[in-house]
């Protein structure tokens, strides 16, 4: 396999992966995995929450294609569980780091984008159970959120006054 195919195919694993995240997001974990991830929507005491556990329910997959495709020199499987791994990696960067800043990096910023994953989020978690969710993505996020993200900060820009 070259080089080339394998990076195409772990680019396209991480992206089809924001959609599997969507939908294994809004149908297991707010289905029949809810018992799981309820306590990430009502915090309670402690740093680690059950809802960690996706963590490895995300990670096996990915270590075990990429162990027996290496192993077994099925390089488009390799490929595959390096996608579902970079996809985890940006998902912990977004979610823990940024979003949830259980790490205290980011907290500050101003861009646009983190502004608007922020604020999808904290739509996503004004809803406490699981029925009536929104935003069950995590790298893409709906117009909705762009639009309030955009018109609030052209409202604080207005109201800001320039100093010459």
């Amino acid at each position: 396999m070259s080089a080339i195919l394998f990076i195409s195919l772990t680019l396209l694993t991480f992206i089809v992966m924001e959609g599997i995240t969507w939908l294994t997001h809004r149908f297991v974990m707010h289905g029949f995995l809810w018992y799981l991830h309820e306590d990430h929507h009502k915090k309670g005491p402690g740093f680690f929450e059950k809802n960690d556990a996706f963590f490895l329910i995300f990670a096996i997959p990915s270590w075990l294609c990429i162990m027996l495709g290496l192993q077994n020199q099925v390089y488009w499987v390799a490929a595959i569980g390096a996608g579902i791994a970079l996809y985890g990696f940006a998902y912990f960067v977004v979610h823990e780091v940024i979003i949830h800043q259980r790490f205290k990096f980011f907290s500050r910023s101003n861009n646009t984008y983190i502004r608007t994953i922020r604020w999808a989020h904290k739509m996503h978690h004004k809803h406490l159970d699981k029925q009536e969710g929104e935003s069950f993505g995590m790298l893409l996020v709906a117009k909705k959120y762009w639009d309030k993200v955009r018109a609030d900060k052209n409202r604080s820009e207005e109201q800001t006054p320039i100093s010459i």
